[in-house]
């Protein structure tokens, strides 16, 4: 046991008044090899619902996280067992802090960008409502996601937005999504007349769906006209305002066919004359 103990207890001096122990050694080998498996273990149960594409980005970052949490544990052991770090962890703290606010955007989108990949709240191929910008997810990096607009276009988000701004998904609950189109008519229409119309007018649409069905709402008495919204289902959320388009084309034609009147708003005008009088166009 007493040979043992020498063992352990043998030092080899590395200069500058810095010596390790054997026993030291094992101490930072068996530290090494707890945290080694401790990461495995939590990596493996972050990414077990993963899909392939995010674990492999996901891994990809924990590996370069990986290293730091390394060298902290490094740093906390050596100072345990009574080697000298103290210059190092100055040095340390000084740079981090440097790097933090040179970098501060840049880790804010990378750390939200492993809250998007963990949390799942947006996949590729979810159409998104970001600051009013409406685009479809096409892919998601760590710092960044890509999203292509209705408009064909390419957009670039920075991570952290979907953290400090209100997130839309349009499709978290599949492709289909209601919408509406509204319509005035003139006061004393025949109002059966007119939703037995408005409901014609989506019958056939390719991109609109029978099931839910269609319904028309009286909205409101408005100032020159009773107001109606037409609302249907869409196959496809992404496809814009393309089938709302022609749902209107069907609703004038239709209505220009029955004699159904959609009024103009209109406003009485006072002109005053040099005399003081009033006249009424």
């Amino acid at each position: 046991m007493k040979q043992i103990q020498d063992v352990l207890n043998f030092t080899f001096n590395l200069g500058q008044d810095i010596s390790v122990s054997v026993k030291a050694i094992l101490v930072i080998v068996l530290v090494v090899f707890v945290t080694s498996r401790l990461l495995k273990l939590l990596s493996r149960l972050v990414t077990r619902k993963l899909p392939i594409d995010d674990k492999i980005k996901f891994e990809m970052l924990f590996s370069y996280a990986s290293w730091v949490v390394y060298l902290i544990i490094l740093l906390i052991t050596f100072h345990s067992i009574g080697i000298n770090v103290t210059a190092v962890f100055a040095a340390s703290a000084a740079l981090l802090i440097g790097v933090g606010l040179a970098l501060q955007t840049l880790i804010q989108d990378i750390i939200s960008g492993v809250f998007i990949i963990v949390d799942q709240s947006v996949h590729v191929g979810d159409v998104i409502e970001v600051d009013n910008k409406i685009g479809r997810v096409e892919e998601i990096k760590l710092r960044t996601t890509r999203a292509v607009t209705l408009n064909n276009r390419v957009i670039i988000i920075p991570n952290h937005v979907f953290l400090t701004s209100s997130l839309y998904n349009w499709t978290q609950n599949g492709k289909e999504t209601k919408d509406s189109v509204t319509v005035g008519v003139a006061y004393g229409s025949d109002i059966d007349l007119v939703e037995k119309l408005l409901l014609q007018a989506v019958v056939g649409h390719p991109d609109i769906l029978t099931t839910p069905a269609a319904r028309v709402l009286f909205m409101d008495f408005g100032d020159s006209a009773l107001v109606f919204r037409l609302v249907f289902t869409l196959r496809d959320s992404f496809l814009g305002e393309g089938p709302k388009s022609d749902v209107r084309f069907k609703i004038e034609k239709l209505f220009r066919e029955h004699q159904v009147s959609i009024p103009f708003p209109q406003r009485d005008l006072h002109l005053v004359t040099a005399d003081g009088l009033s006249t009424k166009k």
